[in-house]
């Protein structure tokens, strides 16, 4: 296992448990309702779909590039954010690793 792939399985890690303990204490409501109260929440909202917006863009071009389809990972952003592109980029190295076992 590549370095790479090990500090984005941890990093999904984290991330999943951070986004499940927020999920159970305030439910999915809770993490956006804040972001329409105040001229600052909604900076932040606008700021994190823009980034998502353009991480589909990135995921579609970088995709046909590497050969994976882009799709299953655009799903998961429109659905569940980070969660899309991090997993992107672990599918892209299992295949890089995948790749270059084969060609060894």
């Amino acid at each position: 296992m590549s370095g790479r792939l090990l500090v984005l399985l941890l990093v999904i890690a984290g991330f999943g448990v951070l986004s499940a303990l927020a999920l159970l204490d305030v439910g999915y409501w809770g993490i956006v309702a804040p972001h329409f109260r105040s001229w600052g929440g909604a900076q932040v909202l606008t700021d994190l779909v823009l980034l998502a917006i353009l991480a589909c863009f990135w995921m579609t071009r970088d995709a046909r590039k590497h050969g994976l389809p882009a799709w299953p990972f655009i799903l998961v952003t429109l659905v569940a954010g980070s969660f899309g592109p991090l997993s992107y980029l672990v599918a892209r190295e299992l295949r890089r690793s995948a790749e270059s076992t084969a060609t060894s």
